[in-house]
């Protein structure tokens, strides 16, 4: 017997098995059902970091390169390329017969409009455009890029998988003003997204991209053939963590994005259910808001950093010590620019210190707002035991319980608190967004041309243009250091630890492809 809830969110399914045909919809067997991390509100890839936004972009998009599960660049939609000596100069070529999900072709004018419009949202593409002296489509095919001077991080910049991705849209919609969002869903990608059957709240439907032509390699990461033997994968929202759990053990669904911590053993245990780590470590934060008091002053920021506790955030939010580890490095621990070094930053709490500090810094005891994510299982623990280490740390604090498409809409503004801005909230990073400081869309001191939070630290970027510039291993390791230890004195952010987050999948479907994020190509489904 299907619950409300579950009867609402899997209402319309029925109609998959007489809208077959033109209509791009399947019999029930060809159909996967998933449960995301969170509702998809904002359809722009380019508009937003939120993992839920990032992983509709992988379903409908591609990219020109990708990153294998271990970190290597491959190439996706490029077939071949050359690359000057002195990285002042470099050539691409698309492969053969790529279209987009309406049936046309894919050229370089649309590459090129593409990139324009995510270098204008995106940190490392802005760096990019930034130096380049021109960009021109040389045929339908073959595009190049002359630089002012040398860059010679352009792959990394293509391939770069999280924060944010550079996926190839048509160049009508790349027109669209990068400061407003696109309406038009037209992708390059495996799946095509049907609008018609959308459901902010609900569900979310994709079909195959009949256009599509895969890689022929293996896939891996982001790379390789991206392949989809199934004709309709199902976005299946379920706010409540128990709602997710009933949901997949009653074969109602078939993937769960992001296991409910609390109830890691009742699924492992399961015999129906494997839980598989698929996007590696993920790290969480405390991001803050420095365009408005009080953490407009970086002594303030720095109190609030001495505040976390780790070890008792991990606990209270990802429940099982084997899921979790502490890390103070902004980098995941163990990653190639890892670093124990962190200044005063320890991971452990510093109340006295905090609480000297904020008599320093003149702190009038003006309440912090910090958000509460109710809907987000991964998320709504971690702000409850932060608003109580801040108070100990002798901060005044207003928890405020909102769901994440309400936080994701809160964050982008820069108002006081009492217009509807914010002080403070946490979210989770992959791998994928961490392990290169030019790829963290929060590792920002731009001012108001940064990520939400606002750094203005000139500092910052001149050292992120530093490490653009190295090309030494041992010289970009004693920049990423130098990044840390900035991050620590102005207060940008803080850490909260690690975690493997662990995506809950119903044996009966295979095929989930090791990756930097979340994807969902090369599916299959075996009904019994």
């Amino acid at each position: 017997m299907f619950t409300p809830r579950i009867r609402a969110a899997l209402a319309g399914f029925a109609a998959c098995l007489t809208l077959a045909g033109a209509a791009g919809a399947a019999n029930a067997e060809s159909v996967i059902r998933i449960v995301p991390n969170a509702d998809l509100k904002i359809l722009d890839p380019f508009w937003t970091t939120a993992f839920v936004t990032r992983h509709h972009g992988y379903m409908i998009y591609d990219t020109l390169f990708g990153l294998t599960q271990k970190g290597e660049i491959k190439p996706q939609m490029i077939d071949t390329w050359t690359v000057s000596p002195d990285n002042m100069h470099y050539s691409f070529t698309l492969r053969e017969g790529l279209k987009f999900s309406d049936g046309t072709d894919v050229t370089t004018k649309d590459v090129i409009q593409s990139i324009r419009r995510w270098g204008a949202r995106d940190n490392l593409g802005s760096k990019l455009l930034a130096v380049l002296d021109k960009m021109e489509p040389k045929d339908a095919r073959t595009f190049t890029l002359d630089f002012k001077e040398p860059f010679g991080v352009v792959l990394d910049a293509f391939s770069k998988p999280s924060s944010i991705p550079l996926f190839i849209m048509p160049e009508k919609v790349a027109q669209t003003d990068p400061y407003k969002q696109i309406t038009e869903m037209t992708g390059s990608g495996p799946y095509a997204f049907v609008p018609e059957r959308y459901r902010p709240g609900e569900r979310v439907v994709y079909v195959k991209n009949k256009y599509y032509k895969p890689r022929a390699e293996a896939p891996d990461g982001t790379t390789g053939g991206k392949n989809v033997y199934v004709d309709e994968v199902h976005w299946v929202i379920l706010r409540d963590a128990q709602t997710q759990v009933n949901a997949i053990e009653k074969g109602e669904v078939d993937v769960i994005e992001k296991t409910p911590n609390e109830h890691f053993k009742a699924l492992n245990d399961n015999p129906a259910i494997e839980l598989v780590n698929q996007t590696g470590k993920t790290s969480s934060m405390l991001h803050i808001n420095h365009a408005i008091p009080p953490f407009n002053n970086p002594k303030i920021a720095q109190a609030a950093l001495m505040a976390i506790n780790q070890t008792a955030l991990l606990r209270a939010q990802i429940v099982y010590k084997e899921l979790y580890n502490t890390c103070t490095s902004i980098y995941p621990c163990g990653s190639v620019y890892a670093s124990d070094n962190t200044g005063y930053f320890t991971g452990k709490p510093q109340f006295a210190k905090a609480k000297a500090l904020l008599k320093e810094a003149g702190y009038d005891g003006t309440p912090i707002v910090l958000l509460l994510p109710a809907d987000v299982v991964v998320l709504n623990k971690y702000p409850t035991v932060m608003a109580e280490l801040l108070r100990r740390a002798g901060f005044t604090v207003d928890l405020q319980s909102t769901d994440w498409a309400s936080v994701l809409t809160r964050r982008s503004k820069s108002v006081p608190v009492s217009e509807g801005g914010w002080n403070a909230f946490i979210t989770n990073w992959s791998e994928a967004d961490t392990f290169n400081p030019v790829f963290f869309a929060p590792l920002t001191g731009s001012g108001m041309k940064g990520w939400f939070g606002w750094t203005d630290d000139p500092e910052l970027e001149r050292l992120k243009d530093e490490f653009i510039k190295a090309s030494d291993i041992a010289e970009k390791k004693k920049i990423a250091e130098g990044i840390q230890l900035r991050v620590m004195e102005s207060g940008v952010y803080g850490m909260l630890g690690e975690f493997k987050a662990m995506t809950a999948v119903r044996k009966e479907v295979t095929g989930i492809v090791p990756a930097p994020i979340n994807v969902y190509w090369n599916l299959k489904k075996d009904e019994k």
